[in-house]
């Protein structure tokens, strides 16, 4: 299970990256070089290859170098995993809403 956690951490700290994100995006449409991956954004390479390397890093993306050229894909498991996680605390949070609702109405009721 703590396993689990650092690496749900790892995606939500990836995912809170506005670059990153874009990144993502991109990448639903299919793999992409290096190149084509940086080329919307205004930084130097080292800098947005730091940003894949996070992305790999988590599980989100995974790359495959072919000569000169390294490739990145999606890798959606993690971002199953983070849904998986969002749905359940949605679901915590509708029975709690729910629950409280209940109990202000009850209580609305007797002071009237």
């Amino acid at each position: 299970m703590p396993n689990q956690l650092i690496q749900l951490d790892r995606v939500f700290n990836a995912l809170a990256d506005p670059t990153r994100r874009a990144v993502l995006e991109r990448l639903s449409d299919g793999p992409a070089p290096v190149s084509e991956l940086a080329q919307p954004f205004a930084m130097a390479l080292p800098s947005f290859t730091q940003h894949l390397n996070v992305l790999e890093g988590c599980g989100l993306v995974h790359s495959e170098k072919t000569g000169r050229v390294r490739t990145y894909q999606l890798a959606p498991k993690p971002l199953q995993a983070a849904e998986t996680w969002m749905v359940t605390q949605r679901e915590i949070w509708e029975t709690r809403c729910d629950q409280l609702d209940g109990y202000l109405k009850k209580m609305k009721g007797k002071k009237s």
